[in-house]
């Protein structure tokens, strides 16, 4: 069965694929006040460059109002057509400002809305992912991922929009007032300089994203390396390995450094070779401006406003190098979580999916053929009925199957052949959201989120209340040892549920799914991880969540599964024999093998 795994070098190359994913998210279709914002906030965009645009024109008309060269009648004329030239400059200057300020009022619902709503879809989406994709990917690199994607959005929303589109705007006005104002050859220099700056800075950015990606994925890395070395702080520490990790960690960011520092070379490289061009550009105008109030053809006021203009014009070309830099990283972030995006669900609902319809919690596999790899077979022709309302141990050594069963039942991946079915009704024929609230799993290992235990328990069932909790944990067996602690069920339970031990962690797992109260109980291993005592204890909270269901027991410890109306003895994924304990050991065959097994250990322990 194919699947892909995401690797940073993946992500789509074609950066118009990347913005045309966006423009749905700036242009929804149901939602009309979003392009009505839009619309106004271009409108003002405008506005504003224009007002930017014709700004200069009143500094040279004050210019040559006070230098006399515009012929005005009287010295008190003279200063007050200046002195109302010099305001009317700075009106126009302050207007600039405020409508860009109106501009960003105006669009920044727009904006968040889209971030906010990218943001969703990639968490949701990633929720949607099976497990086959969850097993294999890297959680701090896909935080990262996830991360860089929703700040290029934001990036490129204000950007594109607000830097991009008015800076071509803006040069467009200015060239064409040059020509109109001192003829062809100023427009002609002017667009040139702009042209080869354009051109070299994208050519230079280019080069500079290969190393920016290098320096990504090493950054990735990295993080990658940080956060699985937390998740694993016990294993770290049992093994003396902090040195190893530290390490470890290091030669991640030596890579980073050495990628950082060609991306800071090159960035010195291209921040010079843009003044350069800028520069040389400023002086050829300016030089010939020069040449024109020399002769004649030309007021002070006209050199002065060329030079307002080419400052104008400079000012956001030297601010375009790294708007590209970051608009070109942008949509590499965004084509990488993009690509997340269209990582497929192996796992998904039909078209015509129907809830499941619960009459008593039936299981049925039916020649259920299965692996993980299409290779390695796991199950083989497997048949088995879980009868409503009782208990069916599934037992056998490691690899042969046991827990595969559960994660087809819970549908985390479909069967290769054969078929599944509750209540005759094949998993795959019905609603996934159905399914998982019809199953109550009780794991190895409970892992709980870094919460209250209070929180952790009413997570089992959407708007619990207080008493249901309670009654819960009193079921569970955990209510008394809650209340022993000085917070109550507002103790928090650490990262991963690290402050309370193995059993504790299991009460409050069983607890959960009790207040869940499904139909069918999955028991995946649930005593094996913890110690002799502590298993006992557990058993009799087990024996309370599985009464009145369906119960699954997939077992490591055959003593925990003894008093079950049914047991499967599976190896190398085929079912060897089946039967109740009593006859199961008469026979004398594989399960009496493995129960005098564990009475041995047991008795060496």
């Amino acid at each position: 069965m194919r699947h892909a795994t995401l690797t940073t070098s993946q992500a789509p190359s074609n950066g118009w694929n990347t913005i045309k994913r966006v423009v749905p998210y700036l242009w929804p279709a149901d939602h009309p006040w979003v392009k009505r914002r839009v619309v106004v906030s271009m409108f003002v965009l405008v506005l504003a460059k224009v007002v930017s645009v014709i700004t200069p024109l009143f500094y040279k008309q004050a210019v040559d109002a006070l230098t006399g060269d515009t012929p005005i009648d009287g010295p008190m004329a003279l200063a007050a057509g200046a002195v109302g030239l010099t305001l009317i400059y700075g009106m126009a200057r302050l207007m600039t400002n405020g409508f860009q300020q109106l501009r960003d009022v105006i669009f920044a619902a727009v904006g968040q809305r889209a971030l906010r709503a990218l943001a969703l879809e990639t968490f949701t989406h990633i929720h949607r992912l099976s497990m086959r994709y969850h097993i294999t990917r890297k959680t701090g690199g896909l935080s990262r991922i996830v991360e860089r994607g929703v700040k290029g959005v934001e990036f490129l929303l204000r950007f594109m929009l607000f830097n991009i589109g008015p800076l071509i705007l803006e040069l467009a006005m200015v060239a064409l007032i040059l020509w109109a104002a001192f003829g062809v050859m100023y427009m002609v220099v002017v667009v040139g300089v702009i042209a080869v700056y354009v051109a070299f800075t994208f050519k230079v950015t280019e080069w500079r994203v290969k190393l920016r990606k290098e320096m990504n994925d090493q950054d990735t890395d990295a993080n990658q390396k940080a956060v699985d070395s937390l998740l694993n702080f016990e294993t770290v520490k049992y093994f003396g390995a902090e040195a190893r990790e530290a390490k470890r960690y290091d030669a991640a960011m030596a890579g980073y450094e050495s990628a950082a520092l060609k991306t800071s070379y090159s960035l010195a490289f291209l921040n010079f070779g843009q003044a350069f061009l800028i520069t040389g550009g400023l002086v050829a105008v300016m030089v010939m401006a020069a040449i024109g109030v020399q002769n004649g053809t030309l007021t002070v006021g006209d050199f002065v406003m060329v030079n307002a203009y080419m400052i104008q014009i400079t000012l956001p070309l030297n601010f375009l190098g790294s708007v590209y830099r970051e608009i070109r990283q942008a949509l590499v972030d965004m084509g990488e979580m993009f690509h997340l995006l269209e990582q497929p669900s192996e796992v998904s609902d039909k078209p015509d999916a129907k809830p499941l319809a619960i009459k008593g919690g039936t299981i049925s596999l039916n020649n259920v053929d299965f692996g993980y790899d299409a290779e390695r077979p796991i199950l083989k022709g497997v048949t088995l009925e879980v009868p409503a309302g009782k208990t069916v141990a599934i037992v056998g050594s490691s690899g042969s199957g046991k827990s595969t069963i559960g994660r087809l039942l819970f549908r985390f991946y479909d069967v290769n052949g054969g078929s599944l079915s509750i209540d005759g009704q094949d998993v795959r024929d019905i609603t996934q959201q159905s399914l998982h609230d019809a199953i109550g799993v009780v794991p190895q290992d409970t892992v709980l989120f870094n919460d209250t235990i209070g929180y952790n328990i009413a997570y089992g069932r959407d708007n619990a209340t207080q008493d249901d909790v309670r009654k819960a944990a009193k079921a569970a067996q955990i209510h008394d040892f809650v209340m022993s602690l000085p917070d109550g069920y507002n103790t928090t339970v650490g990262e991963r549920g690290l402050k309370l031990s193995g059993g504790e962690k299991q009460r409050v797992g069983i607890a959960r799914t009790l207040l869940k109260d499904p139909p069918i109980l999955l028991l995946d291993e649930a005593t094996s991880a913890l110690d002799t005592e502590t298993e006992q204890d557990i058993q009799g909270a087990l024996a309370l969540a599985g009464r009145g269901r369906t119960v699954i027991t997939i077992a490591h410890r055959l003593s925990t599964i003894a008093d079950a109306d049914l047991i499967i003895v599976l190896e190398d994924g085929v079912i060897v024999e089946r039967g109740s304990h009593a006859d199961l050991l008469a026979r004398d065959g594989r399960y009496h093998t493995l129960w005098q097994r564990q009475l041995s250990q047991d008795k060496a322990a």
